[in-house]
């Protein structure tokens, strides 16, 4: 289905995903929420070189992009991996390698 603006719906999708990783510190974060299954903001902090404020702005670009859920409890804000949406995101991004290795031979 082609958008207003011009673009289909599933490139839409997949930049938004793109763009969430779109930063070396989100990628970071998305590896260490994995390694623990569920990460509280404050240990992400600790982790990394960046202000507290910095770290919860990339948590919320994840959190908008759906890669990564929030579980408030009490005064603490536990992240995990929001399974779902990563299977989607995947699956979209397989079906783009997939579409550009039928004009290229790529071998991926």
């Amino acid at each position: 289905m082609i958008h207003p603006q011009g673009f289909e719906a599933k490139d839409n999708k997949l930049s938004k995903y793109n763009r969430a990783l779109g930063h070396p510190a989100r990628v970071l974060i998305m590896r260490m929420i994995s390694e623990s299954a569920t990460c509280i903001c404050g240990e992400i902090v600790e982790q990394l070189p960046l202000a507290q404020s910095t770290v919860s702005q990339h948590l919320k670009e994840l959190r908008r992009a759906g890669l990564i859920k929030a579980e408030v409890n009490g005064p603490k804000t536990c992240y995990s991996l929001n399974q779902e949406n990563l299977k989607d995101y995947f699956k979209r991004l397989d079906n783009f390698k997939n579409s550009l290795s039928t004009n290229l031979t790529l071998n991926i």
